[in-house]
């Protein structure tokens, strides 16, 4: 278990939930990641459903119900799902814009076995995750 290390920590209102993960990646070198748990709310989404080419954006009241995915001062690739006051709940791939609205209470966990990169290899249009193991 030496090699795990859990980053818990609490944004505030205002703060973009994607960037504020990603400047915590860069700021602790977290070179392989994955988000252990988050909850909280927000007051404004930005979401990139399946498939689709742009985010789709909204305001209001939201609760997050789910955060999960891959994170790295290369780069994170990071789900989000989503319930609004009348517990319609909406999910895709988490964006910039993503505003706390009272609070965010994540927990970060990380490995240094291995590096997540992400870069292209042809099998997608994207930049993938590429997993280097350290011996």
């Amino acid at each position: 278990m030496n090699n795990i290390t859990i980053h818990a920590f609490r944004l505030k209102p205002g703060e973009d939930l994607k960037q504020s993960i990603q400047q915590l990646a860069e700021e602790q070198q977290i070179q392989a990641g994955w988000i252990g748990t988050c909850v909280g709310s927000l007051t404004k989404c930005n979401i990139r459903f399946a498939n689709a080419s742009t985010a789709d954006s909204g305001n209001g009241y939201f609760e997050i119900v789910s955060l999960t995915g891959t994170v790295s001062c290369n780069g994170s690739h990071l789900h989000i799902a989503l319930a609004d006051a009348a517990g319609k709940t909406i999910g895709g791939h988490l964006c910039d814009g993503c505003i706390v609205y009272t609070t965010a209470e994540l927990v970060i966990i990380s490995t240094s076995k291995f590096i997540f990169k992400r870069e292209y290899d042809g099998t997608t249009p994207w930049r993938e995750l590429q997993v280097e193991i350290i011996k």
